[in-house]
């Protein structure tokens, strides 16, 4: 069936490829002049964290979050980004944006302050949530930072899709239909990600005081994993017992938020203890398993861009599938915006095979083998002798993930040939370089090789690494139209966060009623 889906792209012609629709989101931490989290509030410059169409926050008020538009080039992508970044950097004052994904010198739940979104009621529902989230599992997790990146592909390509595939019912229901189906091949192969883009071995032992941890010591301040490629995505990171306990269903949207919907409306016994108030400030939206859709931690997410007040499975629901969402990509700490253009080309082509191969349903028992894959590459990667299940039988993971990049390569040759270019194949090629040899080049590999060199710890080193990164990007100032645009998103988000504060009438407990009702 692989090759039947292959041969179907391959009737596709140059002229109807129209590419892939892209953006980024990159979470990062503001932190003092010692590399400690910053305790100021979100800089006014950047105007208001609600209503900001590329600058917000997401759980803390020292975590930016920048937020791209929608690209059909990466270079595009990327130059957008690195706009935001250096509008950002201008902004920050004696403040240094920190560059990885496991966070600087913290002081327990205490000292990583919540996001705040002003008095209004999606503002104060914002807040709350992030409070539910603290009494829930503690604020120290949610001081990580990942990169999200987005992919959709262009109505041209799902119609010419369609009619090769012979299917026949409505666009919206197809597109799910096969955005699911992709889904389905990336939770088989995520796994790989985690190897070529974990970039989180190691981190400062403020992380993990008074915690119980199978790490290794670096330096008196500094712990990390032997083998480990993303302690981010491990035990110590995005992880707890109330969500282990569900069972969403990725193999298609209508068991997908169903499950998720369950999920929302299912009472957890410690949620409950706990309550919604703490003299009388609400404290946590529900005492359900999820406050919310976006609490649910996952390595991937089907997405529908939402109205106003909607929630996320509302939209699903009414309107189908609209991109995927990678959730698993750590920060690349060498990098001053935190992704690159081999790995964004490379996620393109990877995601694009995930659509093209057979995919079938996955059942309890693959499910399993699928998260036991992830949950050791995520741990012990690097360890060569490791061994994943693929087709039945462990294979040493270094040949799983080289025979991985290998059936890339037909379809790296066929997007080539028709871009005119060498994009791909060199997306593909720069993979394979990490791979070589006894000693992997992989981005964890790199960090742990970068810190011994340099002789210092997790947070000095990236504190170094952050101020680097800051130099390079304020000696770019930004060209002053591209200035004035930023300046005036900032002021017309302060304005319209303003506007809706005036216009709300509703109580905020009433309104929240109302939005659990609904």
């Amino acid at each position: 069936m692989a090759e039947s889906r292959h041969s179907l792209f391959h009737q596709f012609a140059a002229s109807d490829w129209d590419g892939f629709l892209k953006g980024v989101e990159k979470e990062g931490l503001r932190v003092d002049a010692n590399g400690f989290i910053a305790q100021t509030p979100h800089p006014e410059a950047l105007g208001s964290a609600l209503t900001h169409p590329r600058i917000t926050t997401d759980y803390s008020e020292a975590l930016l979050e920048l937020i791209t538009p929608v690209f059909s080039s990466t270079e595009a992508m990327l130059a957008s980004l690195r706009d935001t970044h250096r509008f950002v950097q201008q902004n920050l004052g004696d403040e240094v944006f920190w560059s990885a994904s496991m966070p600087c010198e913290i002081d327990g739940d205490q000292s990583i302050p919540i996001a705040e979104y002003g008095r209004s009621n999606i503002g104060q529902l914002k807040h709350v949530y992030r409070q539910g989230l603290a009494v829930r599992y503690g604020r120290i997790m949610q001081s990580i930072a990942g990169a999200h990146y987005n992919l959709s592909l262009p109505d041209s390509f799902w119609h010419k899709w369609q009619q090769l595939t012979g299917n026949q019912d409505a666009l919206k229901d197809f597109k799910s239909d096969q955005y699911f189906w992709l889904i389905r091949n990336f939770r088989r192969r995520s796994w790989l990600l985690m190897l070529l883009f974990g970039a989180s071995p190691a981190l400062d032992a403020s992380f993990v005081a008074g915690v119980k941890h199978d790490l290794s010591r670096f330096d008196e301040r500094t712990w990390y994993g032997k083998h480990a490629t993303s302690l981010r995505m491990g035990d110590l990171g995005y992880h707890n017992n109330a969500q282990a306990s569900l069972n969403i269903c990725f193999n298609e949207l209508s068991t997908y938020t169903r499950t998720l919907d369950q999920a929302i409306h299912t009472n957890w016994p410690a949620y409950e203890a706990i309550g919604t108030r703490r003299n009388d400030e609400f404290i946590q939206i529900n005492t359900s398993v999820l406050q919310i859709e976006n609490e649910y931690y996952s390595a991937v997410r089907p997405k529908r861009t939402t109205e106003r007040a909607e929630k996320p499975i509302q939209a699903l629901d009414a309107r189908g599938v609209e991109y995927i969402e990678v959730r698993c990509l750590d920060l690349d700490p060498f990098s001053p915006v935190g992704v690159n253009r081999a790995q964004i080309d490379f996620l393109d082509l990877f995601l694009l095979d995930c659509l093209l191969t057979d995919s079938p349903r996955i059942g309890d028992d693959e499910c399993q083998r699928l998260d036991d894959n992830y949950k050791d590459v995520v741990a012990s990667g690097r360890w060569q002798e490791l061994g994943v299940c693929q087709g039945g039988q462990r294979v040493p993971v270094g040949n799983a993930a080289r025979e991985l990049l290998d059936r890339l390569q037909p379809l790296a040759d066929l997007l080539d040939s028709w871009g005119k270019d060498e994009t791909y194949r060199s997306a593909l090629a720069a993979q394979r370089e990490k791979l070589q040899g006894q000693e992997w080049s992989v981005p964890s590999a790199r960090v742990l090789a970068s810190m011994e060199a340099s002789g210092l710890g997790h947070r000095d080193w990236v504190l170094a690494l952050s101020r680097q990164h800051q130099e390079t990007l304020r000696s770019e100032p930004l060209a002053p139209d591209v200035l004035a645009d930023y300046q005036r998103m900032s002021r017309e988000s302060l304005a319209e966060q303003k506007a809706q504060e005036q216009s709300d009438k509703l109580p905020f407990a009433t309104f929240l009623e109302e939005y659990l009702r609904s």
